[in-house]
């Protein structure tokens, strides 16, 4: 009997010290910045934000940790500028972006949450870092 009781209390500490899942908008290396739009509009040259990866890398650039793996976008109010974040599983994919002194970047993770949000509402007054951002398995 005694060892029953035992074996429930161990069982029952098992499975409530489990970790909890990281959220997947929370997973791997990622920068929140605003940069310029760019491009022409055509379909060999998209509009698109500053530093966004295209074309879109393949799934062999996506193997290599230091490629950018996915970017999420909103377009400034404006139109000039977006609020982009950039996903990557190493830091030095960021390296042309974080040498850019034009740039503001902001390290998830790192930067605080309201700060964050304070400055991005300068470009797009309605933007809730809550609701942005890209998903990685």
């Amino acid at each position: 009997m005694v060892k029953r009781v035992l074996a429930g209390l161990l069982l029952v500490a098992a499975l409530g010290s489990g970790q909890r899942k990281v959220d997947p908008k929370n997973t791997y290396v990622r920068i929140i910045c605003v940069v310029t739009m760019i491009g022409k509009g055509t379909p060999d040259n998209p509009r698109r934000p500053q530093y966004a990866p295209w074309p879109p890398p393949s799934a062999t650039q996506a193997r290599i940790r230091s490629t950018i793996l996915a970017f999420s976008q909103q377009v400034s109010d404006d139109g000039k500028s977006a609020i982009l974040e950039l996903v990557a599983q190493d830091r030095s994919a960021f390296q042309a972006v974080l040498n850019d002194k034009q740039v503001k970047v902001f390290v998830k993770g790192t930067d605080k949450k309201d700060d964050i949000e304070k400055e991005l509402k300068k470009f797009k007054k309605d933007f809730d870092l809550n609701q942005f951002g890209v998903a990685m398995p």
